[in-house]
């Protein structure tokens, strides 16, 4: 894979992702109750800090350096969720939707500025990418779609 097909990649989960709540008023994006009592904003933040994540761990990456495991830094990946959702429940819907849009621009700049090597073989760079980014939108695409159906039957 070169580093087009990769971006196209990203960009089809992404807007996958992003057409699943497209059309929702403000209010819906709020209401509880998508994955657990995560709302349609909650998510957004979860797959922006996601997105953060590889921000920080991919330069580690390409200069032979490991992350640091999850289990050992937070108690594991459902801690860190928990964590990373406590801190920022309180944000406004206008701070998550700009994070989301700023983060995933540096995500972009940092995938146009990798090496190709590290894109047209499946790397330690390229998995991180896949697991963190668009490996990652299917999920909750589908679980907003889900609980869009479901919303939709009761009405």
């Amino acid at each position: 894979m070169n580093r087009t097909q990769l971006l196209r990649r990203l960009d089809v989960a992404w807007q996958a992702l992003k057409q699943s709540y497209a059309d929702l008023p403000d209010a819906q994006l709020l209401v509880p109750g998508v994955t657990g009592d995560w709302s349609v904003k909650d998510i957004i933040a979860h797959v922006t800090w996601w997105e953060e994540e590889a921000l920080t761990h991919l330069p580690l990456v390409l200069a032979g350096g490991q992350p640091p495991r999850y289990s050992v830094m937070h108690g594991g990946i459902d801690a860190f969720n928990a964590k990373m959702t406590a801190q920022r429940r309180g944000l406004s819907l206008a701070a998550v939707l700009r994070q989301r849009d700023d983060v995933h621009r540096r995500l972009v700049a940092l995938i146009e500025g990798a090496p190709q090597s590290q894109l047209t073989r499946e790397t330690r760079f390229r998995r991180r990418l896949r697991l963190d980014t668009y490996g990652h939108y299917p999920k909750h695409a589908q679980a907003i779609s889900r609980w869009r159906e479901r919303r939709s039957s009761l009405a």
